[in-house]
């Protein structure tokens, strides 16, 4: 349980990372990095709970906490990505 409960820390802080990674250098594969960590978060996550019940309610606080953070640094990071691509595409026609 101990060595479960270390790897779900270090994915969810892995999350976080990749997210503001992906708002400060955003591409798709940085997008997708990050969802995938977010994804094994909640998959470890879902096993902590499964194995230890009682600390339901603190997980799924913990968890809404992750999931909101989390959600707007994806927000942030697409609307940026997309930004950028619609620079990218002005620049692009303005040349030809």
């Amino acid at each position: 349980m101990n060595l479960t409960l270390i790897t779900h820390i270090i994915i969810a802080l892995s999350g976080i990372a990749l997210t503001t990674y992906a708002y400060f250098r955003p591409s798709a594969a940085h997008l997708r990095a990050a969802y995938v960590a977010i994804g094994l978060t909640f998959a470890t996550g879902f096993y902590l709970v499964a194995m230890a019940p009682a600390h339901m309610v603190e997980a799924c606080t913990s968890g809404l906490m992750y999931l909101g953070v989390v959600s707007i640094g994806i927000v942030a990071a697409r609307a940026k990505l997309a930004r950028m691509q619609m620079v990218s595409v002005d620049v692009h026609t303005e040349l030809n």
